[in-house]
């Protein structure tokens, strides 16, 4: 049984970039609004101080100054005594509420200090207006005096401030995005070399350029990379060493075998010896493609060549037919060509008794060369693995129904030296194209 994978979250990406840029993206915005938010109150609770201490001072100068003046020159006075976060009113002035709040009481007390705590003093809200205060008091000569307090914001908010805090905002995503792109570069470009591992292709190095852990990781794969292929070069190394070492006692088995006597015995001997000679030609062939046979590339005609490999199966007595007109030429190695083609031909005849080759370029100057047949075909999830060596579908050791499984995989090996690839597909109405594609 398989453990199942843990729940994830709906808001919680599934990359590795989308979560490293939200955890730095996040951690630095709170952090950067922890700062902002703790000069902000470090200016306000300055500004409010200031403020109340400088409304302590003016009222206590304005009262003291309406105290001293004659009752009739006090309402000249009035404005001039004003300020711009109250004014001065002779009278009593609104009915209002007792103010309780914390902000009130503070500036109630300031207004309690301005006055000296020698006049009555009372402190109301008016209703409708939370920020507006009254504070009534008695002159000494029994005159009523209102202070109409109407506190303006401690610290104002400049226009400009909202446009250099999302300048900020986006540095911050830009710087942040960078970061996690530097960082993740690397890993993708590391995965991108893992996905395209193909010991039996001639690909470049991984880069080991960038920081001392990326570098060191690249160097690890590029080494772990030699190392595959140095061990797969071993396998067939070995294969072929075996192989070509089986050929003398095999030629000695059947001389041994010509020149017995004739008996039932002697055919079957024989029909094995041929057996196992054509499996060791196999592994020979297969031995050589995996490292090429140092043919130089060539100009060939397509319809020539084409037509010249269906001539020799239908001397033969083999259906082999060349469906639509083939024309143009293309730039490979014929003679490893013609092995991946009478591979696929071989194929198509063994399983449907006839094969059919279609030519056609595609793209940019790709040319495709199908070879298609009426057979039972390749189950789709066994596609890729008839493509490996010794697999095969029929799992009989018979010659004529299981061969080698060799085929395929000297045909793939081959499409690889002229720099092409083989596909495997069945077809809708049946039967099973093999194709080989190369520019």
């Amino acid at each position: 049984m398989t453990a199942s994978a843990p729940p994830r979250s709906r808001w919680w990406p599934s990359t590795l970039r989308a979560r490293l840029f939200l955890i730095l993206f996040l951690g630095l915005a709170i952090a950067y609004g922890l700062s902002f938010s703790i000069l902000f109150l470090e200016r306000y609770m300055s500004a409010k101080a200031v403020m109340l201490g400088t409304l302590e001072s003016d009222l206590a100068t304005s009262i003291a100054v309406i105290d001293r003046l004659p009752a009739k020159e006090r309402a000249d006075w009035l404005d001039r005594l004003s300020r711009g976060n109250y004014r001065l009113v002779l009278g009593p002035g609104l009915a209002g509420v007792p103010d309780m709040s914390g902000r009130g009481a503070e500036i109630a007390a300031r207004i309690e200090e301005a006055a000296g705590r020698k006049f009555p003093l009372r402190i109301e809200s008016i209703p409708g207006d939370d920020k507006r205060l009254q504070g009534h008091l008695t002159l000494s000569d029994g005159s009523e005096l209102t202070i109409d307090v109407t506190p303006t914001g401690v610290m104002p908010i400049a226009e400009w401030l909202p446009y250099v805090l999302a300048v900020q905002m986006a540095l911050l995503v830009l710087c942040t995005w960078f970061a996690v792109r530097q960082a993740i570069r690397p890993l993708g470009d590391l995965a991108a070399a893992a996905d395209a591992l193909d010991p039996n292709r001639k690909a470049p190095p991984l880069s080991e350029a960038g920081p001392s852990e990326v570098a060191h990781a690249a160097r690890a794969f590029n080494a772990m990379r030699d190392r595959i292929a140095h061990y797969l070069e071993e396998r067939v190394q070995i294969l072929a060493a075996i192989s070509h070492d089986l050929q003398t006692p095999i030629t000695r088995m059947r001389l041994r075998a010509d020149i017995a006597d004739e008996s039932p015995e002697k055919d079957k001997l024989v029909s094995d010896l041929h057996e196992i000679e054509r499996l060791v030609q196999d592994g020979i062939a297969y031995a050589r493609s995996s490292h090429g046979n140092g043919e130089k590339t060539s100009r060939i005609d397509l319809s020539s060549f084409i037509d010249s490999i269906a001539y020799d199966y239908q001397d033969t007595g083999k259906s082999v037919t060349v469906l639509g007109a083939v024309q143009g030429t293309a730039s490979t190695k014929p003679h490893a060509l013609r092995r991946i083609l009478t591979n696929f031909i071989d194929n198509a005849i063994k399983f449907a008794g006839a094969a059919e080759i279609s030519v056609e370029r595609k793209g940019e100057g790709d040319i495709v060369i199908t070879v298609l047949d009426r057979g039972p075909g390749i189950p789709d999830d066994m596609l890729e693995a008839a493509m490996q060596p010794f697999f095969r579908l029929e799992q009989s050791r018979n010659r004529e129904t299981g061969g080698t499984g060799l085929g395929l995989a000297i045909a793939q090996q081959l499409a690889t030296m002229i720099g092409g690839s083989v596909r495997l597909y069945n077809r809708a109405d049946g039967g099973l194209a093999a194709e080989i594609s190369f520019r």
